[in-house]
C-alpha cells in the first residue's frame, strides 16, 4: 500500500502583480497551505494524507487552486475558511464539497472513499516512507 492515500496540491503559483491572470501565492495560497497541514497533523493524518505546494496549476485567474488525488478533485476560490470543510468532508468524509468545484460538470463522482484511519497506525517502515511526519 502507498504510504498516501490521498495527496493535497494547493498552488503557492507567483507572477508578475501585473499578470491579469493574478496569481495564488497573492492571494494567500501560502496561508491555506499552512491550514491544511496544521489540520491534518491536528487529527493525526500526517502519515496517510500528504499536503503540498504545488505550482502553477494554470488555474488563478478562478482564485487560491486546491487539486486532489488520486480523485483528480480541483477546487477553485479556496480560502482558509474553507480548509476545515475540505478536510472533514472531503479528505476524511470522501465527500466532494461542491460549492468550491472548479467545474462541477466534470467532477466525476460526488461520493468517494472514506480514508482507512487504520493506516495511521502503522510505522513508517511499513508504509515504504523514509520515517517521520509529513506535516511540519
Amino acid at each position: 500500500m502507498p504510504p498516501y492515500q490521498r495527496h493535497v496540491f494547493i498552488c503557492v503559483n507567483q507572477r508578475p502583480p501585473d499578470d491579469p491572470r493574478g496569481c495564488c501565492s497573492a492571494k494567500g495560497s501560502e496561508q491555506v497551505r499552512d491550514a491544511f497541514k496544521v489540520g491534518l497533523k491536528s487529527r493525526g493524518l500526517s502519515r496517510i494524507v500528504r499536503a503540498n505546494a504545488a505550482g502553477c496549476l494554470d488555474a488563478c485567474a478562478l482564485g487560491i487552486s486546491v487539486v486532489i488525488y488520486p480523485e483528480a478533485v480541483w477546487y477553485g476560490g479556496v480560502t482558509v475558511g474553507d480548509v476545515e470543510e475540505i478536510i472533514e468532508k472531503h479528505v476524511m468524509g470522501g465527500k466532494i464539497v461542491e460549492r468550491l468545484l472548479m467545474n462541477p460538470a466534470s467532477a466525476g463522482p460526488t461520493a468517494l472513499a472514506p480514508l482507512d484511519r487504520s493506516a495511521e497506525r502503522r510505522s513508517p517502515a511499513d508504509c515504504g516512507g523514509p520515517g517521520g511526519d509529513a506535516a511540519p
